[in-house]
């Protein structure tokens, strides 16, 4: 058996593993969890530790190349920790995602795997998210190569993204490909001003420094809005900062900033001040408009994002007078999709500002066939509100990474749609809950659609119909 701290030769990379790693198979036979690799790869590699009964190991050096491997495309793959498969081909990626699926109904729900079709591509791999947040920290992580070159390192402060596994530490970013070039133009602005302005950036183990965080949003009728936190109210230099981004970047549609002096970094309950512009802006998607203020959620992928709801409706099926249930509708983007194919849709949501925002949209589309509740839906969907809204032919729901919540599960079986179209985000969790319903409900169909390429992320959407 093989000891910790060992090298071990000859790892074969066989299959892929969560959080975007690999898992590996030695020449005995064990398995080993591995970053870094991808399916075909051979490595020597350390093992170093086991977690949740898996070896956990490091790679040392490749021994044979995999020919699923492409070249990363960014100069700051495998530091960032963002895009954990820019150096997985992107068929690969698409058949291992489409995998991750089909094992997820067959282990875990204990159903025909064959339920599972082919796997949606994404138009765009690169330059496809509409929200990216960046952090300000007085700490650049400092690469391995830079630490043993010996040099004096002066240039200490960073904005990017926080190194995977080091919380106080951010790997400056100079160009992301993951959203517009715009956003990169952006973010250098503001870290080359703030560096001559000798701004001091967040130290997040002493919880000081001005300059946090910045969040970029855009649409795709390219709309920009952009959002600087602060730690501090110092207004003089609040003021230069924000005038500096309006004067060089005219084309932002909203401008804000927020001052947020607490521990973390949330901001839902902060105030955000419109410096510049208009307070939303504008996507839309088919012939849906959706207002998207600073603390709205959608998805982040907004392309993406119609051809998920297009299958969703596919499997629905929807008729000209059927009540719709939306449950976890975030901002009603679902639920305003469909409305003009029903006769009305009822979405509820956790979060009162998600309501609020699907409330404003329905205004701003004129729809008149839809209502949304706020609360829990684990409280809200009860007997008693199905006894007051009526029973619905069909119930969509798209709820959080953790899956739908056991009480919300008995409800379903207790109310016996004769339709549920099952969207989410973690194959793991939709097959769980999948594999409870199935006590009363068949499963047709599964249909992968993959919203993020570069990484292991998928979206998966499941239609099962009534025993």
């Amino acid at each position: 058996m093989a000891k910790k701290n060992k090298i071990i030769p000859n790892i074969t990379i066989i299959d892929i593993a969560h959080k975007g790693k690999s898992i590996g198979k030695d020449e005995n036979g064990y398995v080993y969890l591995i970053e870094g690799t991808v399916p075909g790869d051979v490595v020597n590699a350390v093992y170093y530790k086991k977690r949740k009964g898996l070896r956990v190991a490091k790679v040392l050096e490749h021994v044979i190349y995999s020919e699923r491997r492409t070249e990363a495309k960014c100069d700051h793959f495998g530091v960032c920790g963002g895009c954990k498969w820019q150096h997985f081909q992107y068929d690969s990626q698409l058949y291992f995602k489409e995998k991750q699926v089909r094992d997820a109904i067959e282990r875990i729900a204990m159903l025909d795997g064959s339920k599972v079709e082919s796997i949606l591509p994404c138009d765009d791999i690169y330059y496809y998210r509409n929200k990216m947040e960046y952090s300000f920290c007085s700490k650049r992580w400092i690469t391995e190569a830079e630490a043993e070159s010996n040099a004096e390192i002066t240039d200490k402060k960073a904005l990017g993204f926080h190194r995977p596994g080091y919380f106080s530490k951010v790997v400056n970013i100079d160009t992301c490909h993951l959203q517009d070039d715009f956003g990169n133009q952006v973010r250098n602005f503001l870290h080359a001003f703030a560096l001559e302005k000798e701004y001091s950036y967040y130290d997040y183990d002493t919880q000081r420094g001005l300059l946090r965080n910045v969040t970029l949003r855009n649409t795709s009728i390219n709309e920009w809005m952009v959002s600087v936190i602060f730690r501090d109210r110092e207004e003089e230099k609040i003021e230069e900062l924000m005038s500096a981004v309006q004067q060089k970047f005219p084309e932002i549609t909203s401008l804000y900033y927020v001052v947020n002096q607490k521990q973390n970094d949330t901001l839902y309950d902060q105030e955000y001040h419109l410096y510049h512009g208009v307070p939303k802006i504008t996507e839309q998607l088919g012939d849906v408009k959706y207002n998207i203020g600073p603390k709205s959620f959608f998805q982040t992928n907004s392309l993406q994002a119609k051809k998920l709801y297009d299958v969703a409706v596919d499997m629905a099926g929807l008729d000209a007078e059927d009540l719709v249930y939306d449950l976890y509708t975030g901002l009603g983007s679902i639920a305003l999709y469909i409305a003009d194919q029903c006769k009305y849709v009822l979405g509820i949501e956790e979060i009162p500002q998600a309501i609020e925002d699907a409330k404003v949209n329905q205004e701003l589309n004129g729809i008149e066939n839809a209502g949304f509740y706020t609360g829990d839906v684990k409280d809200i969907f009860t007997a008693d509100f199905i006894e007051s809204n009526g029973r619905p032919d069909v119930v969509i729901t798209d709820p959080p990474r953790a899956g739908m919540h056991e009480t919300v599960i008995q409800t379903l079986l207790k109310l016996e749609a004769p339709k549920i179209v099952y969207i989410s985000c973690n194959p793991a969790t939709q097959a769980r809950d999948i594999k409870m319903l199935s006590e009363s409900y068949e499963l047709v169909k599964v249909k992968p659609v993959d919203m993020f390429p570069q990484t292991q992320h998928i979206e998966s959407v499941a239609l099962l119909k009534l025993k």
